[in-house]
């Protein structure tokens, strides 16, 4: 049994293709039968299996694909080639789209842009005005630190790179005054300095880009 069905006469346009709402037809994930969901332009955009969904005004079209357990909702739009999977979700004003692909447990939200051939995977948190369109536009590495958790750095639309590690977000400067502060003295400074450093490599590659 399919776990939706494609309500034809709810539909928006987007760049002369029709976007058509989604309703639930069975229970799944935290979906109940009845629910409506966002938009896609066909049943190949959306998985018939598993618990991946599109909510609210979220819209998936082209040769896009959402698959696994993974959720797209808010205003976020996915399309091109791209592919979200996994238990991955695209939130907020995010887009992902060329042939970029987000899975493992990555979240991407905000009016974040994941696109070209960039691969976003592992624990990776993407958001604000992140401007990823490659592979090296972003680093998650981890389990590192006091907490044994992960941390991302992505490039910015300004090209700088942007660090998520806990509850901190900010840029690099402030993430090492931050380091020093709380963890002066230890083995996790000198591991974080480490970090900061490949960091300040890469945000020189970025800031030199002509993209």
């Amino acid at each position: 049994m399919n776990k939706y069905k494609i309500l034809e006469d709810q539909y928006v346009e987007v760049c002369g293709k029709k976007l058509y709402r989604v309703q639930a037809l069975k229970d799944f994930g935290d979906v109940k039968a009845g629910d409506t969901g966002g938009y896609i332009e066909s049943e190949s955009n959306l998985s018939q299996s598993g618990n991946a969904w599109v909510y609210g005004d979220a819209r998936v079209y082209g040769n896009a694909r959402v698959y696994g357990d993974a959720r797209v909702y808010g205003n976020a739009r996915v399309f091109g080639n791209a592919q979200v999977s996994d238990y991955a979700q695209v939130s907020g004003n995010a887009l992902v789209y060329g042939y970029a692909l987000v899975h493992g447990n990555a979240l991407v939200s905000g009016d974040a842009r994941v696109c070209g051939n960039a691969w976003v995977s592992g624990n990776a948190l993407v958001y604000g005005n992140a401007w990823v369109s490659g592979t090296r536009h972003y680093l998650n590495l981890g389990p590192i630190g006091s907490r044994y958790g992960y941390t991302t750095i992505y490039r910015n639309k300004s090209k700088k790179a942007i660090v998520v590690c806990g509850c901190f977000h900010g840029d690099l400067d402030n993430f090492e005054r931050a380091v020093h502060k709380t963890h002066a003295g230890t083995k996790y400074e000198a591991e974080y300095m480490v970090l900061i450093q490949l960091a300040r490599l890469r945000e020189k590659e970025w800031l030199d880009e002509t993209d």
